[in-house]
């Protein structure tokens, strides 16, 4: 298998956009006010590479359909990506119930671990890298995927508070719709003109 590096791009840019305004990010950002930002990291990473591996796992499985079918399905998620985040609220509410400090690497470590690994089930970004997957390669999908997921969670960490002062939501959200939906739009063309 090679390495296809639009590929790779491909699935770095579109679910970093969709990680951006999620709230594993602000979860990200709040975890790093109270406990040692670079343990909170080692935590969420390796919660999103968990999750990357079954996402990319299941769009293994669905690239052995047909290919006419495979192309639907791909086309039906990025379109309803496209709606989930064209429709959303932009709220970013951030949580700092019991703003109690951590310590001690593995605290920190498995709060963050647990944090994002319980979140991002079903999550838009999880179905989004299986889709993916099944349409470009698992390689370059699960390296693009979990380099933008953990991307979003280090700028949460670094530069949190300066994104969420400056950069509306609403804006990252419409842009990664729109995205998504030209995915969709250039998927079936695919489909039908393959």
């Amino acid at each position: 298998m090679t390495l296809d590096p639009l590929a790779i791009l491909t699935a770095f840019g579109l679910i970093f956009l969709a990680e951006l305004p999620d709230k594993t990010m602000f979860a990200s950002l709040a975890m790093g006010t109270r406990m040692r930002p670079l343990y909170v990291w080692f935590g969420t990473s390796t919660a999103f590479i968990v999750h990357v591996t079954i996402a990319v796992g299941a769009g293994s499985l669905l690239s052995l359909l047909p290919d006419m079918a495979v192309k639907l399905v791909s086309a039906a998620l990025f379109a309803f990506g496209a709606v989930v985040l064209l429709r959303s609220g932009g709220d970013d509410e951030n949580d700092e119930d019991g703003a109690k400090t951590l310590t001690g690497f593995w605290p920190v470590y498995t709060t963050a671990f647990m944090a994002v690994f319980i979140s991002e089930w079903g999550d838009l970004t999880q179905i989004t890298t299986a889709n993916l997957a099944a349409t470009n390669g698992w390689l370059p999908t699960a390296i693009g995927s979990a380099a933008a997921l953990m991307s979003v969670s280090a700028l949460a960490l670094l530069a949190g508070r300066f994104i969420a002062k400056r950069v509306p939501l609403k804006t990252v959200q419409r842009f990664g719709g729109l995205c998504m939906a030209a995915l969709a739009v250039w998927t079936l063309i695919e489909a039908f003109t393959a």
